[in-house]
């Protein structure tokens, strides 16, 4: 979500595809070691990792009950604030 327009397009499809509250899949890739920064952004969730073969990466994927679509952008804002962290 660098920017507005992003936003607000993310916005609309999510509220047009969805229909709320929904149970919402989260994808992230981290840097190996930064799994509790992602863990973080929803406490109470259970969170699926796995390593790349070099060891480099983990992919976690969260599902969470999510209220509505700006709740879902709010995530993906804070998730941006986590050093080398790749949203899917």
């Amino acid at each position: 979500m660098s920017s507005k327009i992003d936003a607000i397009s993310f916005k609309e499809k999510l509220e047009n595809q969805t229909s709320f509250p929904a149970l919402y899949m989260f994808k992230f890739i981290v840097p190996s070691g930064k799994e509790g920064e992602v863990a973080a952004l929803l406490p109470g969730n259970e969170m699926k990792l796995k390593v790349s073969s070099k060891g480099k990466y983990t992919s976690a994927t969260i599902k969470a009950m999510m209220p509505d679509s700006q709740s879902i952008i709010d995530i993906y804002i804070k998730a941006a604030e986590i050093e080398g962290v790749i949203a899917l």
